[in-house]
């Protein structure tokens, strides 16, 4: 029924490709795949690492760097199967290939294998693809989850869901994030080993905290005053942090929207009321003129939070937030909107008291005013962001020692 299922999604989505932009970067892009991989050689002990999207490669990417640090006998081989991830990560240098992940169709699952011939597969948080899992099954080679989180609502734990529970035995093991995700596979009697390693984006955003070069205009910007940096935004998140920091000039804003394309860069200037400038346009002059920085590339954000006195992380009123350990390990409180219920981070950020849901404007206000008349609450609420991170880090070292007991020991 699956395959049925998806290969007439296969077949409409090749037809979409024609019209959308994103789909037909993901149908072009798994073409120029097989090219990459009919010239790989399956001696070189690939460890394949397959992230849906950029928030998943974050959190695979500290183990495939210490895997690269501790076993150079292996290589790595890096998939993704969103343009956001690939385009951003594609000349990743802690993978020996970068590619997209052709559609889980059987034709497609047996030939990827062959090519390959990985040691081991690695899928990050919340991949599932029934046909790789049974190949990898079927091949005896060993699969894990990285990262992983399990709720009570998924259809591995539904009354109807044993084709999805079947899939959960193919995995060697699972590396997750809490005690009630290993709580729900203890459930319906998995064997398979649960590990609690925690969130390896914590190491992740660690790392990046510690070597983050200085941003020195934003640097001189931020000096002495009290900055709110809004990042990875939707036009959701803008209609509510603009008009706010247009009235309340006593924060500064540096604001950096998820899509960067001139229309919607257009519509955040159209909206603002004060002084802005472009960050690719900024001179030295303009870091004791304008009130506002517009961030217009990629790769800056998770440096950028350190200038903030207060983060507010985007994507509430939409999908779901992107990172706020980003902005929480360099002591930020962080604000977010409603949809983020699936995230581990979140609820134990809000639980601790270092992140606060806002759901209107008003919530928004009365939160950032609170930080602006108390610079206890807002220190209070930043080290606890801060101290929960660092407690959260070294998921990473754990999990290498277990692979080094259970899958390196050789």
């Amino acid at each position: 029924m699956y395959r049925l299922f998806f290969s007439v999604y296969v077949a409409l989505f090749h037809v979409i490709a024609l019209f959308h932009k994103k789909a037909g970067k993901i149908v072009k892009g798994q073409r120029n795949s097989w090219t990459m991989l009919k010239n790989l050689n399956p001696e070189k002990n690939y460890l394949w690492f397959h992230a849906s999207s950029l928030g998943e490669f974050e959190q695979g990417r500290p183990l495939m760097e210490a895997i690269a640090r501790t076993h150079p006998e292996y290589s790595v081989l890096l998939t993704f199967y969103s343009p956001s991830g690939y385009e951003v990560q594609k000349n990743f240098k802690g993978a020996d290939l970068v590619c997209y992940l052709p559609f889980d169709m059987m034709c497609n699952v047996r030939r990827f294998i062959r090519l390959v011939q990985p040691k081991a597969a690695f899928f990050i948080k919340y991949e599932f693809w029934p046909n790789y899992l049974t190949e990898l099954n079927k091949n005896a080679i060993p699969v894990y989850l990285v990262s992983g989180v399990f709720r009570k609502n998924q259809l591995f734990f539904k009354p109807w869901g044993g084709f999805y529970r079947k899939l959960l035995r193919y995995f060697s093991a699972f590396f997750v994030q809490n005690e009630a995700s290993m709580a729900l596979l203890n459930s319906i009697g998995l064997n398979n080993k649960v590990f609690i390693t925690g969130d390896t984006r914590c190491d992740r955003v660690m790392d990046i905290a510690a070597q983050a070069p200085e941003q020195e205009l934003i640097k001189e910007f931020a000096h002495d005053s009290m900055v709110l940096v809004a990042g990875s935004t939707w036009p959701e998140d803008e209609e509510i942090i603009i008009p706010y920091v247009n009235t309340q000039t006593e924060w500064k804003l540096i604001i950096a929207p998820h899509e960067i394309d001139e229309n919607h860069l257009r519509e955040i200037e159209r909206l603002l009321n004060r002084p802005f400038v472009r960050y690719s346009r900024m001179k030295a002059e303009d870091s004791g003129r304008v009130e506002c920085i517009l961030i217009d590339s990629f790769g800056l954000l998770s440096s950028v939070y350190r200038y903030g006195q207060a983060a507010y992380v985007g994507g509430g009123f939409g999908a779901g937030i992107h990172n706020i350990l980003e902005a929480a390990v360099y002591g930020n409180p962080v604000l977010f909107g409603p949809n983020h219920i699936k995230f581990e981070e979140a609820q134990a950020l809000i639980k601790a008291g270092a992140a606060f849901c806002v759901n209107s404007q008003n919530d928004l206000e009365d939160n950032l005013d609170k930080f602006l008349a108390s610079n206890k609450a807002l220190t209070q609420a930043g080290e606890k962001a801060r101290a929960y991170v660092k407690e959260k880090s070294g998921g990473t070292a754990r999990i290498l020692d277990i692979l080094n007991k259970e899958l390196f020991k050789a």
